[in-house]
């Protein structure tokens, strides 16, 4: 045994000596899977890489549309800068008046014209108060997150045309509804067959009176979003919400980050967006596709919310874009797992990788068909975007990220 013994630390010292890079190597790769420190963006966290299924990078870039004039950018205008905070999604009400928003503070607000401003008109928890919560401009970013669970972080909002109320999807809170005066939104689902919403996104109210809302994540809130994207995880759902028997229902499971949820002006399908696998998605509701989901549109980058207008065209909020580093990431999970353990910031990978985001902002029809692109490709008045409305002859977008709305005259502008 002590022989056995004596050869074994002869052969490792051989090893060491004649190949020290490769022993030096694999104890620095060993270091940085363990992550000792928690020094890489995934750090603290049980970060599992899987492959998921996403477009050739190539055969979409190819073929997709470009704005090279970058109209968005040199036509667009910002509006309300440093007044709102993080506005993700906007609505109009009845008596057209808004837009209303849901700020990174928690609050939902409503535009009450130049005499009046911003007021508040809700707020999703009875936490919820201007000591704890309100960090101004600061809300958008890191200083806000040890507060978002508790104050709340309205994303994605719709008016009940017909009663006026309006619907919540809060990231913390889950489905929540405010009637026509504002004020504490009242709770309608936390739980889907049993298992908690993490992560509430975005919805859409059938003319059934049922809400379609989407639940991001069944493993990370909205605060490690980015960790969603990393790990190409698959636990998004679709939800229905049924106001007759308060139930909430699962309509389609194992969603890869799943978003942006938007009825047809029948309501015959609803499109839903996956942001980690670009693209865009249609479930049908009604015919002889009912429960058939389909593939409407490979996207160049990573989408958020969509909006129908009213010729029944759909704008999709699209962070871009995509680059070629990250699709040798997608199909190699286990280089997922080095890249980003390393102690570098989250920002310097994702330059390494040669992703420099910018706004496009695009308009479909029901079939997929492309029928406008606009960009910003300096992030002149949006560099990260939520959402598009086209209301009366404007486009109204919103953003996660920023402090204030940008707007563009549509389509006379152009």
């Amino acid at each position: 045994m002590e022989e056995k013994k004596m050869i074994l630390l002869k052969d490792n010292e051989s090893l060491i000596q004649h190949h020290p890079l490769m022993v030096t190597l694999a104890v620095t790769i060993g270091f940085i899977l363990m992550d000792p420190f928690h020094m890489g963006p995934i750090g603290g966290h049980e970060f599992k890489p899987v492959k998921h299924s996403i477009a050739p990078y190539k055969q979409v870039m190819e073929n997709w549309p470009r704005d090279n004039r970058s109209r968005l950018g040199t036509l667009g205008k910002l509006e309300f800068v440093d007044e709102i905070f993080g506005p993700e999604s906007l609505e109009f009400d009845n008596l057209g008046r808004g837009p209303y928003t849901g700020l990174a503070d928690g609050r939902v607000v409503r535009w009450m014209g130049p005499s009046i401003g911003w007021e508040t008109f809700a707020t999703v928890t009875r936490n919820w108060s201007k000591k704890l919560c309100a960090r101004g401009i600061d809300s958008t970013t890191n200083k806000q997150w040890n507060v978002e669970r508790l104050c709340g972080r309205p994303l994605g909002l719709r008016f009940n045309k017909d009663t006026g109320d309006l619907y919540i999807a809060d990231a913390y809170y889950g489905l929540l509804v405010v009637g026509p005066e504002g004020g504490l939104a009242t709770t309608l689902a936390t739980h889907a067959d049993g298992r908690p919403i993490i992560f509430a996104n975005d919805l859409d109210i059938h003319h059934n009176g049922s809400i379609f809302f989407t639940d991001t994540s069944s493993r990370y809130n909205r605060v490690n979003h980015f960790l969603i994207l990393l790990e190409g995880e698959a636990t998004g759902r679709l939800l229905r919400y049924d106001p007759p028997t308060r139930e909430t229902h699962v309509v389609l499971d194992h969603l890869v980050f799943p978003n942006g949820v938007q009825l047809s002006m029948d309501h015959s399908f609803l499109l839903f967006t996956e942001t980690t696998n670009c693209r865009l998605m249609k479930l049908w509701l009604d015919g002889a596709k009912t429960g058939t989901v389909e593939l409407v549109a490979n996207l160049p980058g990573f989408p958020d919310n969509v909006r129908i207008n009213e010729r029944g065209e759909f704008w999709v909020a699209i962070d871009c874009c995509r680059t070629a580093a990250q699709e040798v990431f997608t199909h190699n999970p286990w280089l997922r797992n080095i890249y980003f353990r390393l102690p570098i910031p989250m920002s310097w990978l994702a330059r390494l990788m040669g992703m420099k985001m910018y706004t496009v902002i695009t308009l479909f029809n029901g079939n997929g068909d492309v029928l406008q692109v606009l960009e910003d490709q300096k992030g002149l008045v949006m560099k990260l975007v939520s959402e598009v409305r086209e209301v009366n002859g404007k486009l109204w977008i919103g953003t996660v990220a920023h402090n204030h709305i940008a707007t563009l005259p549509y389509p006379q502008v152009l």
